[in-house]
């Protein structure tokens, strides 16, 4: 544990992370025209052109509309301030698109804390759970796995994270069973996070 948190390098997910979760999953499938249990971003990919591309545009428009929602979980500026005030290189991870990404940092006052290259959306790297993002920031960041951290909300996040070799972080909202194969740490909100630091 002590390990963990001595690490210097930390990718976040974005929503429900670092965010409260605000993304209506259900209704975008929906809107989409997707099975309930779709991934919708490998049904999306899977799509013929132009098909593909008109879905993307429209996930891309629901996305900037959750964005717009967007609030700050608790104890996310004490978080990043504190990992800023320890040295530590922190990017973002997300299967949202970069530009979605950097206006929900900026609506809950945590762009300062990125440099905009170490947001990662779905153009950037393979979506989650495939580790190739986590994989971009550590060779930008000259880092190896063991000195970095995974912190999210979802299976896919943890999955990438373990796939690389980076400690993980499970902020469990209570909402999926969990997954503690996955996990090394567990919290239930940023400020435990902060505590445990």
């Amino acid at each position: 544990m002590t390990d963990l948190l001595e690490r210097r390098f930390w990718v976040f997910d974005l929503d429900g992370t670092l965010t409260r979760p605000v993304h209506d999953f259900a209704h975008i499938r929906r809107e989409l025209g997707l099975a309930p249990d779709a991934d919708i971003l490998s049904t999306l990919g899977a799509l013929p052109s132009p098909e593909k591309e008109y879905q993307f545009e429209r996930l891309d428009e629901l996305e900037l509309f959750y964005a717009a929602k967007t609030e700050p979980a608790t104890s996310v500026v004490e978080l990043l301030d504190l990992l800023a005030a320890r040295g530590c290189h922190m990017g973002i991870l997300t299967r949202n698109s970069q530009p979605v990404a950097i206006r929900s940092l900026r609506a809950i006052n945590a762009l300062e804390f990125f440099n905009p290259e170490d947001v990662l959306g779905r153009d950037e790297a393979r979506p989650k759970p495939d580790p190739e993002g986590i994989q971009t920031l550590l060779h930008r960041w000259q880092a190896t796995p063991d000195q970095a951290v995974m912190v999210g909300d979802f299976r896919y996040d943890l999955e990438a994270g373990r796939t690389c070799g980076t400690a993980t972080v499970h902020v469990d909202h209570g909402v999926h069973a969990g997954w503690p194969e996955l996990t090394d740490l567990r919290v239930t909100c940023l400020s435990q996070l902060v505590e445990k630091l």
